[in-house]
């Protein structure tokens, strides 16, 4: 049995757009329903999301049938949490608050067996296909994908060193912490705040990586794909949820 191929780490290296939707539900059930939607990619938080491991593995399976690349983004860059992930069978990863380039290398690291990295060493995960993956431990790496989140002023004034580090295929601006760490709380469309961002993405893009975003404004999307954005999140299913239903609401309350 072979490595899972992971397109999405080949579509952003190629240079191809992936346009993505978060996933903050803690479901399955939602996550099987909007790997059906024609998405490249979804990203399963555990961050901002009451999502822990156990069910992360089932929404891991609910997207088994579907070409939707599920990312996970663990709490923090913890080398025992990552760990946990890849064993689940998680190939690509969305590192949160990555402030310096020795924290992006230990992200790197962590996806990484000896002597190249500090993975734990297990003979039969499902990330293995529970050991039926042939040479799987030799020949991971080339479908792990290591993103890191940009979001905050250091992060920012770190960028260019974070994106030269070996094993990073692509940087994420985080624009709701990146706006109040600059003293934009709540005001990620403020226009200096975009202008930092588009900056932002060009330095990525200038350093051979891929940049990504989350936004739910389509003028932004537009702006930030037209800027060179390679992968991005277009909205949430809780924002889904709760903008639709207030809307149906709405609509016969009135």
């Amino acid at each position: 049995m072979d490595v899972p191929v992971n397109h999405f780490k080949r579509a952003i290296k190629d240079g191809q757009s992936q346009i993505g939707f978060w996933c903050s539900l803690a479901s399955n059930i939602s996550v099987e329903i909007l790997a059906g939607s024609g998405f490249d990619w979804l990203l399963l938080d555990t961050e901002h999301s009451p999502n822990d491991l156990p069910q992360v593995y089932n929404q891991l399976q609910a997207v088994m049938e579907s070409k939707t690349q599920p990312i996970v983004r663990p709490p923090w860059n913890d080398m025992v949490m990552i760990k946990r992930f890849l064993d689940a069978g998680v190939q690509t990863l969305l590192i949160p608050t990555v402030q310096t380039r020795e924290e992006a290398e230990q992200a790197v690291a962590f996806t990484r067996y000896p002597p190249r990295g500090v993975r734990g060493y297990a003979s039969a995960s499902r990330s293995s296909r529970f050991g039926r993956v042939d040479d799987y431990h030799n020949r991971c790496e080339e479908e792990i994908c290591v993103l890191v989140q940009i979001e905050t002023k250091q992060g920012l004034e770190n960028i260019d060193a974070i994106t030269a580090v070996e094993g990073v295929d692509g940087v994420f601006i985080g624009p709701g912490d990146l706006s109040a760490d600059l003293g934009y709380l709540d005001q990620t469309g403020h226009p200096d705040v975009r202008k930092i961002i588009e900056d932002a993405i060009a330095r990525v893009l200038d350093g051979g990586k891929a940049p990504g975003i989350l936004t739910g404004v389509e003028e932004e999307i537009l702006a930030y794909k037209k800027a060179g954005c390679l992968f991005t999140a277009v909205g949430s299913d809780a924002g889904l949820l709760a903008r639709g239903s207030e809307a149906i609401a709405k609509k016969y309350k009135d």
